[in-house]
């Protein structure tokens, strides 16, 4: 089972990017997936899920900014980015669940991709 997140770049504040995960050797739709950002120096977080049913979940404060979402046939999925704050600086990491439902702890995911750099300047 693979993942590999690509998409990353650096925007100004308040522009927008998309995130791509795309997965081999397992069904993104048979899963929950999750995607999780890392910030230099600090722990890795949880910020968007996607159950099975197609039901989200977001940290609060990515809610109205952010969207997580899935292209089945393509065995992808996505976070559209939108209003973006220097504070969301990180490497964006995209994982599969244990189950069919989304989980905002690291310890429910199983497979990770490498990681893709967001930097956002002010």
């Amino acid at each position: 089972v693979q993942l590999q997140a690509f998409g990353g770049g650096l925007v100004q504040a308040g522009g927008s990017l998309r995130l791509s995960c795309a997965a081999s050797g397992r069904s993104v739709s048979s899963y929950g997936m999750g995607w999780f950002r890392q910030a230099p120096g600090k722990e890795r977080e949880f910020v968007a899920g996607i159950g099975r049913s197609g039901s989200t979940n977001y940290v609060d404060f990515v809610k109205g900014r952010f969207t997580i979402s899935r292209d089945n046939a393509e065995n992808t999925i996505y976070l559209q980015m939108n209003s973006l704050k220097p504070e969301d600086t990180a490497v964006y990491y995209c994982a599969f669940g244990r189950s069919t439902w989304y989980s905002s702890s690291i310890s429910q995911y199983t497979y990770w991709g490498r990681g893709t750099l967001v930097t956002v300047s002010s």
